[in-house]
């Protein structure tokens, strides 16, 4: 068996893990942790989405959080877009890269934004093209690659042809989605060999959600695939609605233990990113799920 050298983690915590938790953080606290995290060396934060507050009212100052940021040499931050009236507000806030997401599985796309895979699609790539213009770099997000909480297992041919729909937008990356913590290591493997006959691993990624305990487990069988970029969100927030006791994200600090153990090199300070996820769960009202914030609090309370 043989694994990359060297991977990239991608920080989603900020949009993704704070969309779906209960607390309004504020735009303040939101800039520090943003800071936190680069200071750990990352070099890729979503920072949130423009979508509407009636949507997503925890983080309705998507435009404000951009405003206050002190960039980093090096960084990329990003921003989720649904459509063209968001790309017009992430351009105005000069977003490093656009995010545009898909279900593979029609009935999710239809609860998530009320349209079908198809019409989102074509909402889509009038949004991809766009950016593309204004010079922006775009990421593709497809969920429920692995499993549906409508319809079960999803095909493989249709996460391939929802994959290669985006590509054709001049997509740059795709992210391949366990919406809500179904996969498994063999799973992960069959998809990702099916996908690179056509793909090449270098424009995809891995977002892993830890419902069921096999985020890390499934990484690696991705990382025997030749995948080299993950998403994860500090402290593992996120949770998701649709799938009871569903812990969120995999944590960022997490897989950094995982990469480290390994001997995968991330260039990102572990240490540093429990830091970040020590300074976000006080603000967010409940207890983060990351098992490398727990250890560190209990020898904390042993000390």
């Amino acid at each position: 068996m043989t694994i990359p050298a060297k991977a990239i983690l991608k920080e989603v915590g900020p949009r993704d893990g704070l969309q779906n938790e209960q607390a309004l953080v504020s735009t303040e606290k939101k800039v520090a942790w943003i800071e936190k995290l680069t200071d750990a060396g990352l070099n890729y934060i979503e920072v949130s989405s423009f979508v509407s507050p009636k949507w997503i009212p925890a983080l309705a100052d998507a435009d404000d959080v951009f405003r206050y940021l002190k960039r980093k040499d090096g960084v990329t931050y990003a921003a989720l877009v649904p459509n063209a009236k968001g790309l017009e507000r992430a351009l105005r806030a000069d977003v490093d890269e656009i995010g545009v997401f898909v279900s593979a599985s029609d009935t999710h796309n239809r609860r998530n934004v009320n349209k079908s895979t198809e019409e989102t699609l074509t909402v889509l790539n009038d949004v991809a093209r766009e950016a593309k213009s204004a010079g922006k770099t775009v990421r593709g997000y497809v969920s429920t690659v692995f499993g549906c909480p409508y319809e079960g297992r999803v095909s493989i041919g249709q996460v391939e042809k929802t994959a290669h729909a985006l590509l054709d937008m001049g997509i740059d990356e795709l992210s391949l989605g366990d919406t809500i913590g179904v996969a498994n290591p063999l799973q992960v493997k069959q998809v990702i060999r099916q996908l690179k006959t056509t793909i090449p691993t270098g424009r995809l990624a891995l977002h892993f959600h830890n419902t069921r305990g096999l985020a890390c487990a499934n990484i690696m069988a991705g990382l025997e695939q030749n995948i080299q970029v993950f998403d994860g969100a500090n402290g593992g927030l996120g949770g998701c609605p649709y799938a009871k006791g569903a812990t969120g994200n995999v944590a960022t600090e997490d897989v950094q233990y995982m990469m480290e153990s390994i001997g995968v090199d991330t260039g990102v300070s572990l240490k540093g990113l429990v830091k970040a996820a020590e300074y976000i769960e006080p603000h967010v009202g409940t207890k983060l799920p990351s098992y490398q914030l727990q250890l560190q609090q209990e020898e904390e309370d042993g000390a």
